[in-house]
């Protein structure tokens, strides 16, 4: 059986948002081939803040609509993760799942991958350094939030290393259903050396 990959789009009060960016998404899964167009596809409900969650693959697709209820994520916890692929978003969370375990006493996990910062598992981040937002070059998936904000400008994509976020005095949380989080007196706790 192939692979089965994911999007999760939200609309708000029959809205769908930022679609053109996950077209573009599941477009480039599918080696541009465009065999789904999600704007004649999606039928969100009129009132109210869904995930639309789309399960597909060159010759299949399933829509569903959930009710979004936000989770609350203040604190990291950094994780290294150096063998992660999660360069498309895969149906299969398996192995982001299990870093999710070794969380402890943080609400998620942020990975480090070759002592750079990547992603948390539900989410791209930026960090401020009190003039301009920046967010990791290489982050384990291309977010369609990032995407639009990297177009627009907004953030900078660089390298961003383990001994660098002292500098940073808050981060935000990017993703399809929380837009641009910014994470007010968030902390990020440090590699734990003894795994």
């Amino acid at each position: 059986m192939s692979k089965r990959y994911l999007e999760t789009i939200s609309s708000l009060d029959g809205q769908i948002q930022n679609l053109a960016y996950h077209q573009k998404r599941m477009d480039s899964v599918l080696h541009n081939r465009q065999t789904h167009q999600l704007n004649h596809l999606i039928k969100a409900p009129l009132k109210g803040h869904y995930r639309c969650r789309v399960v597909y693959t060159s010759d299949t697709l399933e829509i569903t609509y959930h009710p979004y209820v936000k989770r609350v994520v203040t604190t990291l916890q950094l994780i290294e993760a150096d063998q992660l692929d999660y360069a498309k978003k895969y149906e299969d969370r398996t192995a982001l799942n299990a870093l999710y375990t070794q969380r402890g006493k943080a609400d998620d996990i942020l990975i480090v991958q070759n002592n750079k910062i990547t992603d948390t598992t539900i989410a791209n981040i930026a960090f401020y350094d009190g003039l301009h937002w920046v967010t990791p070059k290489r982050p384990l998936l291309q977010g369609t939030i990032r995407a639009r904000l990297l177009d627009e400008k907004k953030i900078t994509a660089i390298d961003i290393y383990v001994e660098d976020l002292p500098k940073y005095q808050e981060f935000a949380l990017l993703n399809a259903m929380i837009g641009f989080d910014v994470i007010k007196n968030g902390i990020i706790f440090p590699l734990n050396k003894d795994n």
